[in-house]
């Protein structure tokens, strides 16, 4: 039986835990600290490391972890240089009987991937999809991270989203302001505050609320939203150009 457990790191930092009787996992963990209390307190042993990108509030607790794992880190090609298993597009890893396979992701950085298991519905997307929102394009551009989005937007509904920040709330707060008339959207906004007060974390999302609820995932559908078609001030504009216009509207937040 494999648990999930998230442990905060930072201010809003998710390191997410595959946990057996025995053994964890751990994705991205930016801080060891917590990581190492957890083990020390339920007696557990670190298999694997997976990574999904280079950035520091990910990785900054690999030198310290590395040592006393009994498995492998995971993670992209050309990136951060203590993973030792470097995997991309369509390769698989197993850990902890769990069978991840690789997506390759980029756009928030170049190096982005996601780990997904379909057995169990989970998606470990890193800063790429975000409840409510998806990650800044740092090294990458609007293009790549629109194709990264439409992947994952391929994954069935059910699936389960484990990202790296607890964004949800401020990413409703903007998204109501680019879908206003959406009631899924106002109803998931209305209920963030009895989420995070009663569960301390809003997380995991799905594929199937984030279609619904997240306007990244939604291009296609606001082509039809004359409130937004009017900002943007293009004639008949394309998704990726629609994405682009939201993208740029919520960094200038």
């Amino acid at each position: 039986m494999i648990n999930i457990k998230p442990l905060k790191a930072y201010t809003d930092n998710y390191i997410w835990l595959l946990e057996t009787n025995e053994e964890v996992s751990v994705v991205d963990p930016g801080d060891a600290k917590p990581v190492l209390d957890y083990l020390s307190k339920t007696n557990k042993n670190l298999r694997d490391i997976f990574i999904t990108h280079h950035h520091f509030d990910h990785t900054a607790g690999v030198p310290e972890l590395e040592n006393i794992i009994s498995g492998s880190i995971y993670g992209p090609k050309n990136s951060y240089e203590l993973i030792n298993e470097k995997v991309t597009q369509g390769d698989t890893l197993s850990s902890l009987g769990i069978k991840f396979e690789i997506i390759e992701v980029p756009g928030h950085t170049l190096d982005h991937i996601a780990f997904y298991n379909e057995e169990n519905d989970i998606l470990f997307c890193g800063d790429t999809l975000f409840a409510g929102g998806c990650g800044r394009v740092f090294e990458g551009t609007f293009d790549q991270m629109f194709e990264s989005l439409n992947k994952l937007k391929q994954l069935p509904d059910s699936t389960q989203i484990y990202c790296g920040h607890e964004y949800t709330k401020s990413n409703l707060l903007f998204s109501v302001e680019v879908e206003p008339k959406n009631n899924d959207l106002i109803m998931r906004n209305t209920e963030i505050d009895n989420l995070l007060t009663e569960h301390g974390s809003s997380l995991p999302s799905s594929i199937g609320l984030e279609k619904k609820t997240n306007p990244f995932l939604r291009c296609d559908v606001l082509s039809d939203n004359m409130h937004l078609i009017k900002k943007i001030g293009l004639d008949n504009p394309s998704e990726k150009e629609i994405f682009k216009y939201i993208r740029e509207w919520k960094d200038s937040k």
